[in-house]
């Protein structure tokens, strides 16, 4: 009777570090995204994100939810987002309904929504 030992298995795989994914302008996405690193969105999502980082571009657009621990947003954004950090830029497009723990904005922005910082 053969049984397996530890010696037998097999060594895990070394964890490899969360990568970045760009999504390039050409690129149109309808579903839902999910990554263990950064996605950065130069071209067209609808639906839903759930990232480490979340980074839609200044030619990008975001429709749907997005939750990640750090969002930056340079291009337009309709929806929810639920983050730590979220900052918006100068050339930043936003329609959500946001919570959020940190949040930066530079002048220029365009913001219309709720936004919302959960009590500690």
């Amino acid at each position: 009777m053969n049984t397996l030992t530890d010696s037998d298995a097999k060594p895990a795989a070394p964890a490899r570090p969360p990568g970045r994914s760009v999504l390039a302008a050409d690129l149109r996405i309808t579903g839902d995204i999910i990554a263990e690193g950064t996605i950065e969105v130069m071209g067209e999502i609808e639906g839903s994100v759930r990232a480490k980082a979340f980074v839609v571009a200044q030619d990008g657009r975001m429709e749907g939810t997005v939750t990640a621990e750090s969002v930056e947003l340079r291009g337009h954004m309709q929806g929810t987002v639920a983050c730590g950090t979220l900052t918006l830029r100068s050339a930043a497009h936003v329609k959500a309904d946001v919570v959020y723990s940190t949040l930066m904005i530079e002048s220029g922005a365009q913001i219309d929504g709720s936004f919302h910082k959960p009590k500690a």
